[in-house]
């Protein structure tokens, strides 16, 4: 079959792709930002890769029209706090009205479970899209998930980390809502056997895994997995607000994503029998062997892809080929270089740095600067990054986004996502035998000036000291 592929460069999209791909599909992928595709996917034979945005109708007219399945994965949840709807609704009638034009016979979607009274505006507006799209003249399959658990999934991850970090919780009474989660490889193995299934058409099903819980559970599930002892303390009095700077501070997500998370995890999220799996032949995974699969994919330093870096926030919207062009005039710059007399090790010390590796020098400070930037609402260091070996256009790295990643070139160039008076870049190099490490910052008004000078002389000690050590190799 011809399939189109949207959201590639999101946490189910890099996942269903390979499968599809081996399944003997030719693949369309669109994407917003061809840059931010892997390299290594480039090599597949089947896989072609155009270039449309679902909130620009006219960029949707490079889809092929003689697609035969089409899968819709494209969320603006941690976008925004408050206009992730609209924005939603737009893109699903865009992308509907482009499908009509097509000779596409199947659309299939994957939205949340929505069968509580009350849903949260994040699963109002996947009610939203599942019913634009629904519209449309094609046969539509609608598949509605449950909470999803899986290496770098945000479930998982927040999870995580709550678990990892607090022996004793005080958390809000939403911990005891029931949920049904689901394991991604079931997800995926679900998602991978729905095209040109008939009994699918103009249908919609839940998708959960074999257990109900509460997240309270599941917390106390992972622990037990991870042989830990927590305690937690269920409070009927933390405010919605006060429960978002809780995961916010504790986890590595964003505040929008943990204001929009609260208010869906209120919500209980159960799924309507049904025998899809039974009829695709999936065989549904616990709980609990969810967690050692996805903690198998992270030990063997496999995990495919993460909610963080599928994030789409206003950062990305422009795409990265506008945060590739480094500024030269009105800015700021600390550039230092230094011999390196083995270059091939130094490029792996630049290819490893953040996350568990750590910024070779002063890490402590480092530590400090993503606290006061979870302070001042930013993004923090807790991202950490998806593989600690490759990097990626798109990836996140802690505090940063990797903007370009060419091992050929020798050049890994990030760009800030921590709250700045400005816009600050932070690129290496190698030349020949020398490392070029420069810090560029385009300074907003007078207090962009303050700040950079501010911090002059911390630069001194880890700037200095961080290419001293990737120059060791």
């Amino acid at each position: 079959m011809k399939i189109l592929l949207t959201g590639l460069t999101g946490y189910i999209g890099k996942r269903l792709l390979p499968v599809l791909l081996d399944q003997g599909h030719q693949v369309v992928a669109m994407v917003r930002d061809p840059k931010r595709v892997d390299q290594d996917l480039l090599d597949y034979e089947n896989l072609f890769i155009i270039q449309g945005n679902v909130l620009h109708k006219s960029s949707l007219n490079s889809i092929p029209e003689d697609i035969e399945v089409a899968y819709y994965f494209i969320h603006s949840m941690s976008g925004s706090i408050g206009d992730f709807a609209d924005l939603e609704a737009d893109g699903a009638m865009n992308f509907r009205l482009r499908m009509d034009e097509t000779k596409v016979k199947q659309v299939i979607y994957l939205g949340g479970i929505a069968n509580d009274e009350g849903l949260s505006e994040h699963l109002k507006s996947r009610l939203d899209t599942e019913e634009i799209l629904a519209k449309g003249n094609y046969a539509f399959t609608s598949l509605r998930a449950g909470i999803i658990v899986g290496s770098g999934s945000a479930s998982f991850e927040i999870i995580r980390d709550l678990v990892e970090k607090l022996p004793i919780m005080v958390a809000p009474k939403w911990l005891n809502t029931k949920i049904q989660p689901i394991s991604i490889r079931n997800v995926i193995q679900i998602l991978a056997r729905i095209p040109g299934k008939e009994f699918t058409y103009q249908r919609t099903f839940d998708i959960g895994g074999p257990q109900v819980m509460t997240y309270k559970e599941m917390l106390l599930g992972l622990a037990k997995e991870r042989g830990l002892k927590r305690r937690i303390i269920t409070v009927p009095v933390m405010t919605p607000k006060l429960s978002s700077y809780w995961l916010y501070f504790v986890t590595s997500t964003s505040y929008n994503l943990a204001v929009n998370l609260v208010d869906s995890m209120k919500v209980e999220v159960i799924g309507k029998p049904n025998d899809l799996h039974e009829c695709l032949d999936v065989e549904l995974i616990t709980y609990s062997e969810a967690i050692r699969l996805a903690f198998d994919k992270i030990e063997q330093n496999e995990v495919v892809s993460s909610w963080i870096d599928a994030g789409s926030g206003k950062l990305m919207e422009p795409g990265i080929s506008r945060l590739m062009r480094v500024p030269q005039f009105g800015c700021l710059k600390d550039e230092r270089r230094a011999y390196t007399a083995q270059p091939e090790e130094s490029l792996k010390k630049i290819w490893r740095i953040g996350g568990d590796t750590g910024w070779y020098y002063g890490d402590f400070l480092w530590g400090i600067r993503g606290f006061l930037d979870k302070i001042f609402g930013g993004v923090g260091l807790r991202r950490g990054r998806r593989d600690a070996e490759e990097i990626n256009p798109g990836d996140s790295l802690d505090f940063w986004r990797v903007i370009m990643a060419s091992k050929k070139e020798k050049r890994l160039l990030l760009y800030a996502e921590m709250k700045l008076p400005g816009e600050a870049w932070l690129e290496f190099k190698i030349q020949n035998k020398e490392v070029i490490q420069t810090a560029t910052f385009r300074p907003k008004g007078i207090w962009g000036r303050l700040y950079w000078f501010a911090v002059l002389p911390f630069h001194h000690f880890i700037f200095g000291g961080m290419i001293k050590k990737i120059a060791k190799g």
